[in-house]
């Protein structure tokens, strides 16, 4: 459960039978933690998503037999993947910067 919970920025503990969550390390940027890592987590999701895509459009070019529409789907699979994750880099970038400006307090 604390792996979960770190994925997160969380942490768990018992007090006296009851388990209190706690987020950050309590200096006061409990809301930009948990903003960045659950946006962190969204993106990194999708660029596995992208990943996956990449490769399901490696298998599709191999698999073509030379079949000059396969292929071209094959390729513009791998290019759509490939912006895709370009896209979930620039996001993560672009969050993370914009976030820890905005809430820098």
């Amino acid at each position: 459960m604390n792996n979960i919970l770190s994925l997160f920025g969380a942490s768990s503990s018992v007090d006296g039978g009851i388990k209190i969550n706690t987020v950050g390390n309590g200096s006061g940027n409990e809301l930009q933690t948990a903003v960045i890592s659950i946006i962190n987590a969204v993106v990194g999701v999708l660029a596995l998503v992208c990943v996956i895509v990449i490769i399901i459009g490696g298998v599709n070019y191999m698999t073509s037999s030379g079949d000059a529409g396969k292929v071209k789907k094959a390729k513009d699979t791998i290019l759509y993947g490939v912006i895709g994750l370009v896209v979930c880099v620039l996001a993560f970038a672009i969050v993370n910067f914009v976030i820890a400006n905005i809430l820098k307090g």
